[in-house]
């Protein structure tokens, strides 16, 4: 599907920034203009990783308009959808108070939902066994 993606130039000293205003805190970026693409695939699949719910795409027509917007310039991105975990299953742990606190405080710290910390400590172990 396509996605309105907003590319901060990047020259030599700098990589070019992407940025996805429907999937707000999804940013990533890339060496040059040939790994956009690449580079957004992979920073949405990260992005939905805990399985919340992909939005429909904006009408870029719309997004121009904003200020934010103005000193680099758009792309439509074609996010392959298949590749991101949309489905989550809901689950009913019990964990102790405490540790369910600091597992949200360490979370929180690195901008991450619990779910997704869970999934991703969980696959951490798996992968170390």
């Amino acid at each position: 599907m396509l996605y309105p993606a907003y590319i901060h130039s990047g020259d030599e000293g700098h990589a070019f920034g992407i940025q996805f205003p429907d999937f707000p805190g999804c940013f990533s970026a890339a060496d040059d203009e040939q790994n956009i693409t690449t580079s957004a695939q992979e920073a949405v699949e990260a992005h939905f990783a805990d399985g919340e719910p992909v939005p429909q795409p904006s009408a870029v027509g719309v997004l121009m308009k904003a200020p934010e917007y103005q000193s680099g310039f758009w792309m439509l991105i074609d996010i392959d959808l298949s590749r991101v975990n949309m489905k989550a299953v809901r689950l009913n742990i019990s964990l102790p108070e405490r540790l369910v606190q600091q597992i949200d405080a360490f979370a929180r710290a690195r901008r991450l939902s619990r779910s997704a910390f869970l999934a991703l400590a969980a696959e951490h172990e798996m992968t170390r066994a």
